[in-house]
C-alpha cells in the first residue's frame, strides 16, 4: 500500500479555505513563521478517504478478531459506553466553565460523576479515597509512589529501597527508579509465588515498601498476601497493589482488605474502556486514611446543601499530576459500564474471566508444558519448551497464529518463565471461540512435530511478514525515502516540496 505522500499530485485539492478579509495581524515573531508551504500530500476528498478507510482494515483490534493478550486484558468495549460518552451535556462540555458567584460550576454533573465514581472505586477496592487525574497506569504508579515517598519524608523516615517480585510488571521497577528509589527483586518460589524466605531476608528499615500485582503475572493467587502484608508493615513500609489484574477478583476480595495501602487501576482493564495506540488513558489512585491527606489537587466534595465543588485546600498534597480532572470521557465509560452491571455483573465477569482462562489450561496442558499446574486465576502462562526442542519457539508460535486472524498471546512474559505464552481470554469470550483457539495451538504444536522448518515462514498473508530482526536491529531504518529507490524518492519528495 502506497503512503499518501505517493498519491500527491501537485495541484490537487480536497477543498479550499477562502482568503481571509478580516486583515488579523500575526502576533508571532517573524522568525517563526514558516517561509515556505508546509509539505503535505495534495490529494481530492474522496483519495483522503479512500486511503484511511483501507488503513483501518488493516487494523486489528477486539472488534474484528479474537485477542487473547496476556497481561494486557484486551475487553469488548460496550457501545453504550461510547454512547453515553458522547452525551453532548458531557462531549461537549468544556473543563474550564466560569465560575458562579457561591463557587459552584456550571459543570455539576460531571463533577457528580467523579465523586461518585470516587466512592464506588473505594467500595469495589476497599481503599478510603481516590483521585482520578491519573492519565494511564503507569502515570497512576508514579502518583501513588510520590504520595508514598511525601509519607516517609513527613515522618522522617530514611528509606532507600523500593522491593518488587521478579514477575512483576516492567513498570513496577521503572516507576520506582523515576521515583528516586533503588529496587530490590525478590525471587518466586516454586508454587509461582514471592519467597517469603526471600522476602524476610531483604526486609530492613530502609524499605519505602512493596509493589505487587495479586494475583501474579503467572494468574496465581498468593494467598500469603496478608503475611506479605504484615512482614512490610513491620519496617513501616508501604503496600503498593498494581491493579493490572484486578479485572480477576472484582467482588471476591479488595486489596484494601489484603492490606494494601496505595494502588491504582486501569479502567481499560478493569472496567472496559478504550485501550492500545498510546492512549487515551486512565489511571485512577486509591489509598487509605494515612495517605489521604498527599491526595492530589484539586478534590471534588460534596457540599452540606448539595452542591459539589472542587476543593484545594489540601496543604500536604503531592499538588497537580495532571492538568484539569484526568481523562473524563473514559472515566465516564467506566462509570457507565459499573453502574450498568451492577454489583452481580462485575462478579459475574471476574467468575468467567476465572473460567475461561482454567478453561485453556486444562484443555492444552498436555500439549504444552505448565510451570505451575495449579488452578489459575484470569490468564494461564505456558511455555513452549517442549516445541522449542523441535525448533518452535514461542515467537513461530505466535506468527502462526497471526496467519489464522487471531493475534498472539503475550510471549516471553513473565520473564521467570522460558518460552512463556500468557494467554488472557477475558470473560467475554464463548465457549465457541475458545474452542477454535485451542484447536489452532493444537494445531500449531502438531505441525511443531511434523514440519517445524514451516514456522519460520510465518506470517505469510500479512502486509508485513517475518523480518530479519537481527538485521533490524543492527541496521534500524525507519526513514521510508531512503527505503525508495533514488527515483522514486525525489517524485515523492518534489510532489510534496521538501
Amino acid at each position: 500500500m502506497k503512503l499518501i505522500f505517493e498519491k500527491s499530485v501537485s495541484g490537487r485539492r480536497s477543498f479550499e479555505i477562502p482568503v481571509s478579509d478580516v486583515g488579523i495581524k500575526s502576533e508571532i515573531a517573524a522568525k517563526y513563521l514558516r517561509q515556505e508551504s508546509a509539505p503535505l500530500p495534495e490529494v481530492t476528498e474522496l483519495e483522503v478517504v479512500r486511503h484511511y478507510t483501507q488503513l483501518s482494515r488493516r487494523n486489528y483490534c477486539i472488534d474484528t478478531n479474537f485477542y487473547p493478550l496476556g497481561s494486557c486484558t484486551m475487553k469488548y468495549n460496550p457501545k453504550f459506553t461510547e454512547k453515553v460518552a458522547a452525551f453532548a451535556g458531557m462531549a461537549d462540555l468544556h473543563p474550564l466553565l466560569p465560575q458562579l458567584r457561591r463557587g459552584e460550576t456550571l459543570a455539576q454533573g460531571a463533577l457528580e460523576v467523579l465523586y461518585e465514581m470516587e466512592k464506588i472505586l473505594c467500595e469495589i477496592t476497599g481503599m478510603d479515597h481516590y483521585t482520578m487525574q491519573p492519565l494511564a497506569g503507569a502515570h497512576g504508579e508514579l502518583t501513588g509512589v510520590m504520595m508514598m515517598a511525601a509519607y516517609h519524608k513527613a515522618k522522617g523516615n530514611n528509606k532507600k529501597y523500593i522491593l518488587v517480585p521478579d514477575s512483576a510488571h516492567g513498570t513496577n521497577p521503572a516507576t520506582a527508579a523515576i521515583a528516586g528509589y533503588e529496587i530490590i527483586t525478590i525471587p518466586s518460589n516454586d508454587k509461582g509465588v514471592m519467597d517469603l524466605v526471600q522476602l524476610k531476608a531483604n526486609l530492613s528499615p530502609e524499605v519505602a515498601g512493596l509493589m505487587i500485582t495479586n494475583p501474579n503475572t503467572v494468574g496465581i493467587f498468593d494467598s500469603d498476601i496478608d503475611q506479605i502484608a504484615q512482614m512490610v508493615h513491620s519496617v513501616d513500609g508501604l503496600m503498593y497493589y498494581d491493579g493490572a489484574n484486578l479485572n480477576a477478583i472484582l467482588g471476591r476480595c479488595r486489596p484494601g482488605d489484603m492490606g494494601f495501602d496505595v494502588m491504582h487501576l486501569n479502567v481499560h482493564k478493569t472496567f472496559s474502556t478504550p485501550h492500545g495506540g498510546g492512549g487515551p488513558g486512565a489511571g485512577p489512585v486509591g489509598v487509605n486514611k494515612k495517605l489521604a491527606k498527599y491526595l492530589p489537587i484539586s478534590r471534588v466534595v460534596k457540599r452540606d446543601d448539595g452542591v459539589f465543588a472542587l476543593d484545594y485546600d489540601y496543604p500536604d498534597s503531592i499538588g497537580y499530576v495532571a492538568s484539569l480532572y484526568g481523562n473524563f470521557a473514559l472515566l465516564l465509560r467506566a462509570y457507565a459500564y459499573i453502574l450498568i452491571l451492577g454489583k452481580e455483573g462485575l462478579i459475574e465477569a471476574s467468575n468467567h474471566a476465572v473460567l475461561n482462562a482454567n478453561y485453556l489450561m486444562a484443555k492444552l496442558k498436555k500439549n504444552f508444558d505448565l510451570p505451575f499446574d495449579r488452578i489459575c486465576m484470569h490468564e494461564v502462562v505456558l511455555s513452549a519448551s517442549r516445541q522449542a526442542a523441535r525448533g518452535v519457539h514461542a515467537i513461530d508460535i505466535a506468527k502462526y497464529l497471526i496467519d489464522q486472524n487471531v493475534h498472539p498471546p503475550t510471549v516471553y512474559f513473565p520473564l521467570t518463565v522460558k518460552e512463556a505464552i500468557m494467554i488472557e481470554p477475558t470473560e467475554n469470550e464463548s465457549k465457541q471461540t475458545l474452542d477454535e483457539f485451542i484447536a489452532l495451538m493444537l494445531e500449531a504444536d502438531k505441525l511443531s512435530q511434523s514440519d517445524p522448518e514451516s514456522f519460520h515462514s510465518f506470517p505469510k498473508t500479512m502486509p508485513v511478514s517475518r523480518p530479519d530482526e537481527v538485521k533490524a536491529a543492527r541496521e534500524l531504518n525507519t526513514n521510508y525515502f531512503q527505503r525508495l529507490s533514488s527515483s522514486s524518492a525525489k517524485k515523492v519528495k518534489e510532489t510534496v516540496s521538501f
